[in-house]
């Protein structure tokens, strides 16, 4: 019997211009905007969230959108500038079709919010967060409090109404030996889920690492938009800062490639398909 089962969902999609995800270090913020990008040059990807089941407990990783922005499940501009700002909808399109929203998908599953233990946001960007206030009677939300402090300083770049009136549980990284910058927070305190800290993308950014007899799985987030992000290091073009950035797409590689790493997703993967991961 697996002790570890982790739901992959995709919870709609997002269309960019294509530095966003692959821009590389010689991006620019125009660029990576996609204003000047025409629309058939554009990349539709896929929006992904996670559920963890391990013992007794219930883990949701991200929301995906939220059905505000696609009412009837098909492209509606109305409705996403109203979700989310005129500036971002420029950046970032939206669609999510009916039966898609995290919480439609996990009521296929027999599962309601109350019965999330832990809603963890990697970071608080629109396509991770949109979908949270259909979760909040989770127990617990997540969020690193360097993120809540990186969102009040860019506030064109986070839409904060998406969690008004949401219980946001802020926690501090610890000193550890976990990853890029060695900060990390133990979930449950034996080990088994990590949230550990890959700063560039969003200055709160962290990947979740879920271990079980020294096998894992990485859930690397926006630390890079596909795998061959970290086979190629190119960096993903929304950045705050290029260096740290760098250093944590290299650490999200030397996990990849290690013997004992499953899988290694990141959330924007076009590769990637709705699946069940289990050990």
């Amino acid at each position: 019997m697996a002790n570890i089962k982790i739901h992959v969902f995709h919870c709609g999609k997002v269309c960019v211009a294509p530095d966003i995800p692959f821009g590389g270090e010689k991006t620019n913020i125009i660029k990576a905007s996609g204003l000047l990008t025409p629309k058939d040059k554009r990349l539709w990807l896929p929006v992904s969230a996670y559920l963890i089941e391990y013992e007794n407990y219930k883990i949701l990783v991200d929301t995906g959108w939220s059905r505000e922005i696609s009412p009837q499940g098909v492209y509606d501009k109305k409705a996403q500038i109203k979700h989310m700002s005129r500036i971002l909808y420029k950046i970032n399109q939206a669609i999510i079709p009916k039966g898609q929203t995290i919480d439609e998908q996990l009521k296929n599953i027999g599962i309601q919010s109350q019965d999330i233990d832990y809603v963890l946001l990697t970071h608080l960007d629109c396509d991770h967060v949109s979908g949270i206030k259909t979760l909040k009677n989770a127990k617990h939300i997540l969020v690193s409090k360097d993120e809540v402090k990186c969102a009040q300083k860019n506030r064109l770049r986070y839409t904060k109404t998406m969690w008004e009136g949401i219980n946001l549980e802020q926690f501090n990284f610890k000193d550890t030996n976990d990853g890029p910058f060695h900060k990390s927070y133990d979930l449950l305190g034996d080990g088994v889920i990590k949230l550990i800290n890959i700063p560039g993308h969003s200055d709160g950014l962290f990947a979740v690492k879920i271990t079980y007899n020294n096998k894992y799985v990485l859930l690397f987030s926006d630390g890079g938009y596909a795998s061959k992000s970290w086979k190629e290091m190119i960096l993903p073009g929304i950045s705050m800062d290029k260096e740290k950035q760098y250093k944590s797409l290299q650490w999200i590689r030397d996990m990849s490639l290690n013997e004992n790493c499953i899988e290694s997703l990141a959330n924007h993967d076009s590769d990637i398909k709705p699946h069940i991961i289990t050990f």
